[in-house]
């Protein structure tokens, strides 16, 4: 009896997370007014102006922490709760929800629909165009960037993506179930909003932005690695692409994000560079509109390999432990 309940649970997971990965290269993003993170985004701003207040660093600290509290143990409620209704009422229902809910947590068709246009703009040689474009997933100033570091913002921002716009989700979703993915959205979500380092969020947005650099600590790690396995698939230099990753994985300031971007330099043959921040990888090739549907081409391979390698055996671990 408990053996048969195991595989049935550990079925409806591997369901949930192939609807959910086909649901989301097939539709993409939901309709802004029915986007689960959308919800979030607007939840956090009204709690924001709440508790946003000018005060102490250690008061602005304190608010912060509560914002996050309060927005992760809110939503993962709502997650957890609509689920078993759904799951009272009819098991089709909870299906459906699952799907859905956690189909809300990844970015993969978004991410392709919001890069390639970027790369058409470019090559149209419509700069201006590319860099309105490229500022939609970027959070650098695009305004007076040149052409390569337009291809770079956006390479940089497909490698980036893998991590937090599937990888974690999927890690989370693997270990704590739909519940799990959804709380990561919304610690994602409250980094991006809050989680700056401008004097606006010093200490207000501290708390969320250690938060999510602890939540995608190993999720970077690991897609860091496929993504240099990646090449081997897609005919490249795995050595090459190895030896960028391991020598320029530390140069960004940020703990997570030089990992997949070494890794996409490598595997690209390309130097990505932040002006005035950080410059990583020898440059071998030089970076075209190409580049970026290459990086997509990686960010595939490697969800793949982190479904495979990654999330099935740890659902599979999970439900025999």
């Amino acid at each position: 009896m408990l053996q048969s309940l195991i595989f049935q649970t550990l079925t409806v997971n591997l369901l949930l997370l192939a609807l959910a990965i086909i649901s989301d290269m097939l539709f993409g993003e939901p309709p802004p007014k029915f986007h689960p993170t959308v919800w979030m985004g607007r939840f956090i701003t009204f709690l924001e102006r709440k508790l946003k207040a000018n005060g102490t660093s250690k008061s602005e600290r304190v608010r912060g922490i509560l914002l996050f509290l309060v927005s992760t143990t809110l939503f993962g409620l709502f997650c957890y709760l609509a689920l078993y209704i759904c799951y009272q009422v009819h098991f089709l229902l909870f299906l459906i929800m699952g799907v859905f809910l956690l189909k809300s947590t990844l970015a993969i068709k978004s991410m392709k629909e919001h890069a390639i246009v970027v790369a058409e703009a470019l090559e149209r040689s419509d700069l201006a165009k590319a860099r309105k474009l490229v500022a939609r997933i970027v959070s650098r100033d695009t305004s007076n960037l040149d052409r390569e570091h337009v291809i770079s913002a956006a390479v940089e921002s497909v490698a980036e993506n893998t991590v937090d716009g599937v990888a974690s989700p999927l890690f989370y979703f693997s270990i704590f179930g739909v519940t799990g993915a959804f709380i990561y959205r919304m610690v994602n979500t409250l980094d991006s909003m809050v989680g700056y380092r401008g004097e606006q969020y010093l200490h207000f947005g501290w708390f969320s932005a250690v938060v999510d650099t602890l939540a995608n600590f190993i999720p970077a790690r690991i897609v860091g690695y496929l993504m240099v396995l990646s090449s081997v698939f897609m005919g490249g230099d795995w050595r090459y692409a190895y030896e960028i990753f391991r020598c320029y994985r530390s140069k960004t300031e940020s703990l997570n994000s030089g990992w997949p971007i070494a890794a996409m330099a490598g595997v690209l043959k390309v130097r990505l560079e932040k002006p005035g921040v950080y410059s990583i990888g020898d440059g071998l090739r030089k970076l075209s509109a190409e580049s970026i549907r290459e990086a997509l081409q990686v960010m595939q391979v490697t969800v793949f390999l982190f479904i495979t390698l990654v999330v099935v055996p740890l659902l599979i671990f999970i439900h025999l432990i």
